[in-house]
């Protein structure tokens, strides 16, 4: 199943740069949209389920606890946004990188200890967010000046990319020299962070993202929660996982809709936009934690 999703994302990359020559920034960006709130927001809509299954063998919280435990993680995500915008915004930044570099290096063999593996997927992660924000400089900064009302031109994305990629080679040296059937796979891994940067460079900061988020992130975490709580990947078990997720799914998308037709005009939409996004980012991350630490 890996390898299909491989082949599906790199499909996918390239036929994303095939449609950026025909798509301005103008249509890409609500393009882009469209793919982040449709696979994007679904893979995150089943978190209470995943958690009701991995809370099942020990029947210490009830579902009706886990909901509520979810909704003040959410709350409490989204009010750090009002009192402390740069610590959330920091945090997000933070815990979307692991996040990341924890799906796509999820099937890493145990070649070092745990704490090591972490900071190596950690590190992935963040690397592959400054790639993104290295050719979209302007745009980021805007960004983070409407969420923190701050100007952060002091911080240089070229620099901390060049730090973490620094360190994300001595992390392959060392699992290449670690494992040969990592030595095989390190090649292929660099040509996709290739694939990654001509994304990131010939499309918007929306685009990019949205292809990187939906087809190397997205669907691949679909496919492990489906198999985490139906045993196996089909077609019929995405059908339960669709349904189970739909009303969650539905109200986040509610939410998001909600937001744009108040501030659609407003500058303070990106920073609502981003807020929420973290605000559910937060849980969603520790329920794969939990479950990727389930599986082992």
């Amino acid at each position: 199943m890996m390898s299909k999703n491989l082949n599906l994302s790199i499909l996918a990359s390239f036929l994303g740069l095939w449609i950026t020559s025909f798509l301005n920034d103008k249509f890409q960006i609500p393009v882009g949209f469209l793919l982040i709130f449709s696979f994007g927001v679904l893979h995150g809509a089943n978190d209470l389920v995943i958690l009701t299954k991995l809370n099942a063998s020990k029947e210490t919280i009830s579902f009706q606890k886990l909901i509520l435990s979810y909704i003040i993680v959410v709350l409490i995500s989204a009010f750090m946004f009002v009192i402390l915008p740069w610590l959330a915004l920091l945090l997000f930044i933070l815990v979307s990188g692991y996040h990341f570099g924890e799906q796509h290096w999820q099937d890493l063999e145990d070649l070092s200890q745990k704490w090591l593996k972490s900071l190596f997927q950690f590190n992935y992660g963040i690397f592959i967010l400054l790639l993104l924000f290295v050719f979209h400089t302007k745009e980021v900064q805007q960004i983070i000046f409407s969420i923190i009302n701050t100007e952060v031109q002091f911080i240089n994305i070229v620099t901390l990319l060049e730090v973490f990629g620094f360190i994300l080679i001595l992390f392959f040296m060392f699992y290449i020299y670690k494992s040969k059937a990592f030595s095989k796979k390190a090649v292929e891994e660099l040509l996709y962070l290739l694939v990654f940067a001509v994304l990131f460079k010939v499309g918007s900061l929306i685009w990019g993202f949205a292809l990187y988020f939906i087809f190397w992130h997205s669907i691949p975490s679909l496919s492990n929660q489906i198999k985490f709580l139906y045993g196996n990947y089909s077609f019929n078990n995405f059908k339960l996982y669709f349904k189970s997720a739909f009303v969650y799914w539905l109200i986040s998308l509610l939410g998001i809709i909600i937001l744009y037709l108040i501030f659609k005009n407003e500058t303070i939409f990106d920073a609502l936009f981003f807020s929420f996004l973290a605000a559910i980012t937060f849980p969603h991350a520790f329920v794969i934690l939990k479950m990727f630490k389930n599986k082992q």
